[in-house]
């Protein structure tokens, strides 16, 4: 089936917007993609219809419940989780982390060590970072090099010992676009330690432009948010059963202490629930109009895979153009994979440098012709650092998504071209 990007774009209301008599362009999903129309058709019905607290003998408390108990199975779908239990709701990936840091800092004593990555968004480096200096603990950094913007492997074998206790790592770079090899991570990082390393994902980044599948993966966590994946600034976490049951959370003492609701603190923000839900039925109606899963036979999880599947296919297009058009300015250096037969390890982010121009300038000239991109680190204050650009303004990133479009990519170059001409 022919992928049809207008009627893609008609499911984002948002996307209508218009800036100086054109319609504005939203690249800055790698922040915060734009709302899917069922996500949002979801919060207003879960606001409106099914507004009441849990626990009650009445309709709309009932109705609630089930809208909780279905936002866990459509989590457990886009994840592939082997059960509701493994799904934890929060308010986004920085704060599950948070969280998680404190439950697993428990776990761990003086001496123990952990591994964090230069490639990471700060929001899997700093809760960790904290955690081992009030554990005691010893850090150790997994490096990526900035000529090849990827993890030389062989050197975790060297990092991890038996000592370890965790590895955070993330899926893909929000700098670098980069898709890292999570399950060879997760796998040598539990035969270097012996089984006693915890793996800890970060797959905010990858998940609106990759099929997620912790049962294959290996890692012990997954975290990610919504609202980069078409939904609401809520986020989600798998954790494998045993050990979240095994794990004690904080909690009021009136808390359930049953999965998956034993680390929920406060009432469940249902709203955002819904449109959570509503995110992963966007992906399966993608799978069922666009990514050939039209077989009323197939399951929600197949059609979210092909409906990811089909996104993934047109993001590699997006990004070509955008990176064809980029090597043709002088002085640019794309910090990113940029050899075409190996797009299948990056992600559709695009990130650049100019000599001599300041990356906040670029973004200032491209919002005022409706262009919307990111500057600065992007909270990837590893990554940036280590390409040595932390105190030269960092980058100008460009995030296309599967509902941008090669006309939108020419308007950006066409763009830069301007404004570098009246530099």
């Amino acid at each position: 089936m022919t992928y049809d990007v207008a009627a893609i774009r008609a499911q984002f209301p948002g996307l209508k917007r218009v800036q100086n008599g054109e319609p504005a362009v939203f690249f800055d999903n790698p922040a915060g993609t734009q709302m899917a129309k069922q996500s949002i058709d979801r919060m207003v019905w879960a606001m409106t219809e099914v507004n009441a607290n849990l626990g009650g003998q009445f309709e709309t408390s009932i109705l609630a419940g089930k809208l909780v108990d279905d936002a866990h199975e459509a989590a457990k779908d886009f994840v592939n989780a082997a059960s509701v239990e493994e799904i934890v709701f929060g308010q986004n990936m920085t704060t599950l982390t948070f969280m998680m840091s404190r439950v697993l800092g428990r776990e761990f004593k003086a001496g123990d060590e952990i591994v964090v990555s230069r490639m990471d968004h700060d929001g899997n480096v700093t809760p960790w970072l904290i955690m081992a200096e009030e554990r005691g603990l010893t850090v150790k950094w997994l490096d990526f090099s900035p000529e090849t913007f990827e993890f030389d492997l062989a050197q975790l074998g060297k990092i991890v010992t038996e000592k370890t206790r965790l590895v955070a790592v993330g899926y893909a770079s929000n700098v670098t676009g980069t898709i890292n090899n999570v399950k060879a991570i997760a796998a040598a990082a539990k035969a270097a330690s012996n089984g006693k390393a915890l793996v800890y994902v970060d797959a905010v980044q990858f998940a609106p432009h990759g099929v997620m599948d912790v049962q294959d993966i290996g890692c012990d966590f997954l975290v990610c948010s919504a609202y980069k994946f078409y939904g609401p600034h809520y986020g989600l976490l798998w954790g494998k059963q045993h050990l979240l049951e095994k794990l004690s959370a904080y909690k009021v003492r009136a808390a359930t202490n049953e999965l998956p609701s034993k680390f929920v603190t406060g009432t469940t923000n249902r709203e955002e629930l819904a449109g959570i839900m509503g995110a992963v039925e966007y992906y399966a109606w993608l799978g069922q109009n666009y990514g050939g899963a039209s077989d009323p036979k197939l399951t929600r999880r197949q059609r979210i895979v092909a409906g990811t599947e089909a996104m993934l296919r047109h993001d590699h297009g997006l990004a070509e153009r955008l990176i064809n058009g980029l090597e043709q300015v002088k002085n640019v250096r794309i910090m990113g994979i940029t050899d075409r037969k190996s797009f299948a390890r990056r992600v559709p982010t695009v990130s650049f440098a100019m000599e001599g121009t300041d990356p906040t300038e670029v973004a200032k000239f491209m919002a005022d012709q409706g262009i919307y991109v990111w500057d600065g680190h992007n909270y990837g204050v590893e990554p940036v650092t280590r390409l040595g650009l932390i105190d030269k303004g960092g980058v100008v990133r460009v995030g296309p998504t599967h509902y941008n479009t090669p006309a939108e990519i020419d308007r950006f170059l066409k763009s830069l071209d301007v404004y570098l001409q009246r530099r």
